[in-house]
């Protein structure tokens, strides 16, 4: 098949989990044989080599809002590409790409990370409702509706009416063949012999909920353990506020944002992997835990057992007690009781190794875009393609 995924509101590479995200179908539909033209903006350095065609081309003046405003583009490379499939990466203001899937007649396919449907008190409900014939929400619906599949990590942030045989649900993934437990990096972090390293690895959000893990050290120095260390890695809007709350805690340490391809040996060199979501700081998660959480799959694939909340779609994820340890938001000492469980090395490994084997048989890269393919396959009725098992 031939693929167009419209994808410009990210930059490829980056350190961010949609970057990954984008590049991780990319090139995995790729790998199985697939022409894939992927539309985003160059990263640091350029787009990565391979197989993949990169196309630059970002929203203007980086912003999403105007991501509209380059259909033409679209819409002349998919009338040269002739694409059997267009896949374009929802977001507010896009739908270039299912634009130009509609006027080429070829099959749109709309991936869905965030909720198409309005959160309670959302901004976009009140502009529509100061707007006349709600034209944001008019304009979401008639992608919904033209749209021969959605691909979604859950189909509760879709809107009801759209039949259920038109949605995929899918997790997202990690890359199981270069996030394992073996794997090195040039990257590293002080520790001795005696130390638990607890890692986070992400974006810095509100909701991910870093700075509880600087409390949870700090509460545990304070009860005399002191052989629990935390290693953060990454940047965003909150690691200035978790910096200020590891002033004067020992066994913090701050690495900053990290190339994605350091990632595997930054993991596997550390015990435990956390993820302390707060649902209750991101207003769009009161319609449920969406996310599909790129951190976890990545720990589990380098062998790390996960503390995280015991919230629904975790508990799907990571079953307490096998793959991890999971705990009670509600309970200020929830996180600090998990990690001092993860203490004991025999349990970590324990748990370590199954989160690895849940990891390689569910929530790989490879599964997921074997996934897309076969529902791409379902879509296409071209004579003579061939579509791998």
């Amino acid at each position: 098949m031939r693929i167009l995924y419209c994808a410009i509101d990210q930059r490829v590479p980056g350190t961010r989990g949609g970057s990954v995200h984008v590049r991780a179908v990319a090139e995995g539909l790729a790998a199985r044989g697939h022409e894939v033209h992927a539309l985003a903006g160059p990263g640091r350095g350029g787009f990565p080599a391979g197989a993949v065609h990169w196309h630059a081309l970002a929203a203007p003046f980086g912003s999403p809002r105007l991501r509209l405003a380059r259909a033409p583009r679209v819409l002349a490379l998919a009338r040269a590409l002739r694409p059997d499939v267009v896949l374009e990466r929802y977001q507010n203001f896009g739908g270039e790409g299912i634009l130009a899937a509609r006027r080429e007649g070829a099959p749109a396919v709309l991936e869905v990370n965030a909720p198409v449907v309005d959160h309670p008190g959302s901004l976009k409900h009140l502009l529509d409702r100061l707007l006349v014939g709600q034209p944001m929400r008019r304009w979401r619906d008639w992608q919904c509706r033209v749209a021969e599949l959605l691909v979604t990590p859950d189909a509760t942030i879709v809107p009801a009416w759209v039949p259920r045989d038109r949605i995929l649900e899918i997790e997202w993934g990690a890359d199981t063949e270069r996030f394992h437990p073996g794997a090195r990096s040039e990257v590293s972090f002080a520790r001795t012999s005696s130390d638990t390293i607890a890692i986070f690895a992400g974006a810095f959000r509100t909701w991910h909920g870093a700075v509880n893990l600087v409390d949870a050290v700090a509460r545990l120095r304070a009860q005399g353990e002191h052989t629990l260390k935390a290693v953060f890695v990454g940047d965003g809007p909150e690691l200035a506020r978790t910096v200020r709350a590891a002033r004067g805690v020992e066994g913090v340490t701050f690495l900053g944002a990290v190339a994605h391809e350091e990632m595997p040996g930054l993991l596997a060199t550390a015990d435990i992997g956390v993820a302390p979501f707060d649902p209750a700081a991101h207003r769009p998660l009161a319609l449920g835990f969406y996310w599909s959480p790129l951190k976890i799959f990545e720990y589990m694939a380098s062998g790390l057992p996960v503390v995280a909340p015991s919230i629904d779609r975790l508990r799907r994820i990571v079953g307490h007690g096998r793959e991890g340890i999971l705990y009670d938001a509600d309970d200020p000492e929830g996180l600090s009781r998990a990690l001092v469980e993860l203490l004991d090395p025999g349990r970590r490994e324990a748990l370590g190794r199954s989160a690895r084997a849940r990891a390689v048989g569910d929530f790989s890269w490879q599964g997921h875009c074997s996934a897309l393919e076969r529902a791409f396959s379902r879509l296409v009725r071209r004579p003579g393609m061939v579509v791998q098992g």
